[in-house]
C-alpha cells in the first residue's frame, strides 16, 4: 500500500485518542521512565502519553516515514524511529511498551505480542488495544463488495490485509504464562458521524485503505457508490442527519 495519509488520519483526532486515553488510565505504574510507543502514527498517541507521563523518556516506532516526520514535529521531546513492528524489539530497560490501533495489521500478531513480552523486565507493562471490527457491518460489506467482478482482480489480497483478532480466552492462553497479571477487556466506542459519508472518511484513512489503495480513481468511486448504499442498511441516519457508528475495540494489558 502507499504510505499513510497523516492529515486524513488526524481528521478523527478525537476518535482515536479515547481508546488511547481509556488504556493510558489503566496502566499500574504511573511513573514509568521509559516508554516505547510502538505504532505511534502521527504522535498523537505519543502526546498523550507524553502529557500523563512527563518525567518519561518516549520512543515513538512506526513504519510509516510520513507518519513519523508529523510525530517529530508534534511532540519534539520525544525520540522516533522507522521501524517494523514485526522485528522491532523493546529496550530490556522499558517500563512501558504501549501500543494504540497497530497490531491488527501485524501478520501472526499474537506470537509477536508474546515475544516482545518475553523481551520485558520483571515488572514492566504491555498495554496494547486493537480494533476488533472485522465482523461489524462495516467491514464485512468491504469484503464482500471486494469480491464483485468489478473489483475482484485488483482486491483479493484487500480481504487478507487483517487477520481476525483472537478470542479473549485465545490471547490468555498464549501471554498469561509469560506474566504476572494481565487484564483483558472489550469496549464498544458510539461515534457520532456525519451520516454514512462520515463513516467512510473516518474508515478512508484505516480499514478502507486496502480497498481504495489498489482502484483506479473510476473504480473507487464506484466502489465507494456500493459501500455506501450498503452502510445506509446498516446505519441508517437518524432524524438530525447523524449517525452513532458502534466501533469495539479490544484492549491487554500484561504485567511481566
Amino acid at each position: 500500500m502507499p504510505d499513510w495519509n497523516p492529515e486524513t488520519y488526524l481528521a478523527f483526532a478525537d476518535e482515536r485518542a479515547r481508546p488511547a486515553l481509556d488504556l493510558i488510565g489503566r496502566i499500574p505504574n504511573r511513573a514509568p521512565e521509559l516508554v516505547h510507543d510502538v505504532g505511534c502514527g502521527p504522535g498523537n498517541s505519543t502526546g498523550l502519553l507524553a502529557e500523563a507521563f512527563p518525567g518519561a523518556k518516549l520512543t515513538g516506532i512506526d513504519s510509516s516515514h510520513a507518519m513519523i516526520a508529523k510525530a517529530k514535529k508534534a511532540v519534539p521531546k520525544a525520540q522516533f524511529i522507522v521501524g517494523d513492528a514485526s522485528e522491532w524489539s523493546p529496550n530490556p530497560d522499558a517500563d512501558l511498551v504501549f501500543s494504540n490501533a497497530l497490531f491488527q495489521w501485524v501478520p501472526d500478531h499474537p506470537r509477536h505480542l508474546a515475544r516482545i513480552l518475553e523481551a520485558l523486565k520483571p515488572g514492566a507493562i504491555l498495554a496494547v488495544q486493537m480494533p476488533d471490527n472485522l465482523k461489524e457491518p462495516s467491514h464485512y460489506e468491504m469484503a464482500k463488495i471486494a469480491t464483485k467482478p468489478a473489483y475482484s482482480g485488483k482486491l483479493q489480497g484487500a480481504v487478507r490485509a487483517r487477520s481476525p483478532l483472537l478470542s479473549p480466552q485465545g490471547y490468555h492462553q498464549i501471554l498469561r504464562p509469560l506474566c504476572a497479571r494481565l487484564d483483558i477487556w472489550r469496549t464498544s466506542y458510539h461515534h457520532l458521524l456525519a451520516g454514512q459519508q462520515g463513516i467512510i472518511d473516518m474508515l478512508s484513512s484505516t480499514g478502507l485503505r486496502p480497498f481504495l489503495d489498489p482502484l483506479l480513481p473510476s473504480e473507487r468511486e464506484h466502489y465507494l457508490a456500493d459501500y455506501r448504499k450498503a452502510l445506509t442498511t446498516h446505519y441508517p441516519a437518524m432524524d438530525d442527519g447523524l449517525v452513532l457508528f458502534p466501533f469495539p475495540r479490544l484492549f491487554l494489558l500484561a504485567v511481566k
